[in-house]
């Protein structure tokens, strides 16, 4: 074949096609940047977003500004399973705030993350504890305001079992943790290319909203394949220093 014009030729030729076709449509403008669809959030807003997405995703939020607002949260949540252990990850700020001595308190058997155990191996007893446990307490790496998730990663939480396994699933954040995109949180993930971590994050979960499932006659069903209550409160620096 001489050229493209012959072959396409030769393809009206046998088609039949008696007009010249037009084979190029004319070029379309390129849609706008998402940036222009998705407006920034003001820093000032960030809570008050996050809050509102988690609602609309049938979640319940709080604030805590004092340690005797924070008991008076979890202790309701902690009553719904009291024959149950109380399943703790290992973040920090579980520490930081004393909650298994709270549990303790309270008369619940608490099952917190075991010292000196890495993510990747965890105790066959923690795991029993998850799968046997009515309520889970995490802490997250980041709540993430534009779509109402939390970020959670086995740097800082060890196994992931108790935000998947049980009924309830309570995360405590903070402030310093609110993040407006996507972006800004994959930006900074704890992940395994960073050098400067000891050990870094195996594993990262987005939680948006509680287990659901529609794949039977598209009936809405909570908690088929994970928590069926999500409950995420907003720790102060006045709960820490208190």
């Amino acid at each position: 074949m001489a050229n493209r014009g012959d072959f396409l030729d030769s393809v009206r030729k046998a088609l039949k096609v008696k007009e010249t076709i037009c084979l190029r449509e004319p070029r379309q403008p390129l849609p706008a940047p998402l940036g222009n669809v998705m407006q920034p959030i003001p820093a000032g807003e960030l809570l008050e977003r996050f809050e509102a997405e988690l609602v609309v995703l049938g979640c319940i939020a709080y604030r805590a500004s004092s340690l005797s607002m924070l008991e008076g949260i979890l202790r309701p949540i902690l009553n719904q399973a009291p024959a149950s252990p109380v399943v703790l990850s290992r973040n920090s700020l579980l520490n930081q705030l004393h909650v298994a001595e709270m549990v303790g308190r309270w008369g619940l058997r608490a099952s917190p993350w075991p010292d000196g155990v890495p993510e990747q191996a965890g105790s066959a007893h923690f795991r029993e504890d998850c799968f046997a446990a009515q309520v889970g307490i995490t802490g997250a790496d980041f709540a993430l305001a534009e779509t109402g998730s939390l970020v959670l990663t086995s740097f800082t939480e060890g196994s992931q079992l108790a935000s998947l396994a049980p009924a309830t699933h309570v995360v405590l954040y903070r402030r310093s943790q609110l993040r407006a995109t996507l972006d800004e949180v994959l930006q900074d993930l704890p992940v395994s290319r960073d050098p400067a971590l000891p050990s870094p994050a195996r594993s990262v979960v987005f939680v948006t909203g509680t287990s659901r499932t529609a794949d039977i006659e598209q009936i809405l069903v909570r908690g088929v394949h994970g928590p069926r209550e999500l409950h995420a409160i907003l720790v102060e620096e006045a709960c820490l220093a208190g």
